[in-house]
């Protein structure tokens, strides 16, 4: 019996697809431990093995471009020469040139002190009691910490209290020197710093930001059937446990 050309039209389309058409593209980064390069593990991180698992799951095709600054990585995306960004917020000013994966992953922005410190500042419970108590507090120069700390922030720059800095090896090293007795920033990275660097930190009873974090896609670039490919790969690897494992061998539950 022989096919019809409807079938045969469907499957090489469905096998052209598989083969490569969806293929993505992002810039290195070093932000460990999400995403980072070393002589001894190559190029690697949480994001990234999420990021690995789910498009290889989806039958997409992963490609890393050489490192960029943040600014330059922003505009080639927005440019549609990068097609692929990790651990995205989902924004709507951002839904003009992109589009957005399910959550694939959560994360946590706290504050932290040193471990010796713990007993001193456990009463805390946000950002107005820090900058109401004229506390030291360290921060990332960049990035959204949650509306607590928006609110604060003001106060927190105009008393002095507030220094920030460009990266978490940075940061630790500040907080480690005794620059500062507080220091605010995205829990999984700075508990992978401090260990690197050998300072024990300890968690303020409060969680100034939790929220989901997507793979974004260029909208103009990509398609809404290999979106569908990759939400559909998500829901099957979190199903049988593949995402979880990776985000444990990174301490993240």
């Amino acid at each position: 019996m022989r096919a019809r050309p409807v079938v045969i039209a469907a499957a090489l389309a469905a096998l052209t697809f598989q083969a490569g058409a969806c293929t993505l593209t992002m810039a290195l980064e070093q932000w460990p431990p999400y995403v980072y390069s070393s002589a001894k593990t190559g190029v690697t991180g949480l994001d990234l093995e999420l990021a690995r698992a789910i498009l290889k799951e989806a039958g997409c095709t992963l490609l890393i471009q050489p490192e960029l600054p943040t600014a330059r990585r922003q505009i080639l995306f927005q440019k549609g020469e990068l097609n692929l960004m990790l651990a995205a917020s989902d924004t709507p000013e951002r839904h003009r040139y992109a589009r957005f994966s399910a959550p694939y992953r959560y994360e946590s922005v706290g504050v932290f002190t040193t471990a010796d410190k713990q007993a001193k500042y456990r009463h805390l419970a946000g950002f107005e009691a820090i900058a109401k108590g004229r506390l030291a507090l360290l921060a990332p120069k960049v990035g959204w910490y949650g509306r607590d700390y928006a609110r604060a922030l003001p106060a927190l720059e105009q008393s002095g209290q507030l220094s920030t800095f460009g990266s978490f090896q940075q940061g630790v090293r500040m907080l480690g020197a005794g620059r500062a007795e507080l220091i605010v920033g995205d829990a999984t990275a700075l508990r992978y710093e401090a260990r690197r660097q050998g300072v024990k930190l300890a968690a303020l009873p409060f969680v100034a930001l939790r929220a989901s974090v997507h793979l974004m896609l260029h909208a103009a670039s990509t398609t809404p059937a290999q979106l569908e490919a990759i939400n559909g790969a998500i829901v099957r690897l979190e199903q049988g446990g593949e995402l979880a494992a990776i985000r444990a061998r990174y301490g993240e539950r």
